[in-house]
């Protein structure tokens, strides 16, 4: 039946950004087709935690700051999941923060902490896994790129950077990895209601007009990509290699 092939049953993904917004909202979904969860989170995943074995699977919190972290702890990280979990299938990098400040006025540090956090850490736990993934033939690499991939965006110098990054990663990534069994992909999720763009739907001015051009006539949720994750992550999408899965509401089609 084709719908078993959306199954995730007893595979291990881990999961960064996992606490809360769009990583929490992936983890969920994955977890609902079966598979367990590793969360990443330099804060408490308790909440995600409760979901996560309320449905019956098993949950792994690893706590870790990306913007901090070394190659060496994000390797430990892929390492802990398949210590305490037996194994590891799937790696979701959904972890990411954004700066808002004008370019001209852009501090060093700032832009460090962004790439670090939503392009060097996705980078490196990727390689981690697929070291893992290589010896056993197979695995799921899921990257949360952007709109914002696509486009130059308004004083989001470094987020706009590194999303563009995360696209060119998946597609050397996916032709590097195929050839061992790997699917490296992305989901480019448009304008979504979290927490990390709750002050630009506050915006008097940048939230409306931001609604107005959506065609879909909402922001989305993170709900809103939990299909396009479990696509990624399940047996249904063996023959994506480098893909971009657009989950926007029609905003890149304006």
């Amino acid at each position: 039946m084709i719908l078993d092939m959306f199954s995730l049953q007893d595979k291990v993904a881990l999961v960064t950004g996992a606490s809360r917004g769009l990583g929490q909202g992936i983890a969920l979904g994955l977890a609902e087709a079966g598979a367990d969860i590793a969360g990443v989170s330099r804060g408490s995943t308790a909440e995600t935690k409760v979901q996560v074995t309320a449905l019956g699977r098993r949950y792994l919190a690893l706590k870790c700051d990306l913007s901090q972290a070394s190659v060496a702890e994000l390797y430990d990280l892929v390492e802990q999941t398949v210590s305490a979990l037996g194994h590891i299938d799937i790696l979701v990098n959904a972890a990411g923060i954004n700066h808002r400040t004008a370019s001209l006025e852009f501090a060093e540090e700032d832009w460090d902490r962004v790439l670090q956090v939503n392009l060097k850490s996705a980078m490196y736990l990727s390689q981690a896994a697929a070291r893992r993934f290589a010896e056993q033939g197979k695995g799921k690499i899921i990257s949360v790129a952007s709109a914002m991939s696509f486009q130059g965006g308004y004083i989001i110098p470094a987020y706009t950077a590194a999303k563009h990054g995360i696209l060119g990663m998946t597609k050397a990534l996916g032709n590097e990895f195929a050839s061992l069994g790997i699917n490296v992909n992305a989901i480019a999720p448009g304008y979504m209601d979290t927490d990390m763009t709750a002050a630009l739907i506050a915006d008097p001015n940048r939230g409306p007009a931001i609604s107005q051009r959506i065609p879909a006539g909402r922001w989305g949720t993170p709900q809103d990509l939990q299909g396009a994750a479990v696509f990624l992550a399940s047996a249904a999408s063996d023959y994506c290699h480098g893909s971009v899965v657009v989950v926007d509401g029609g905003w890149l089609n304006r």
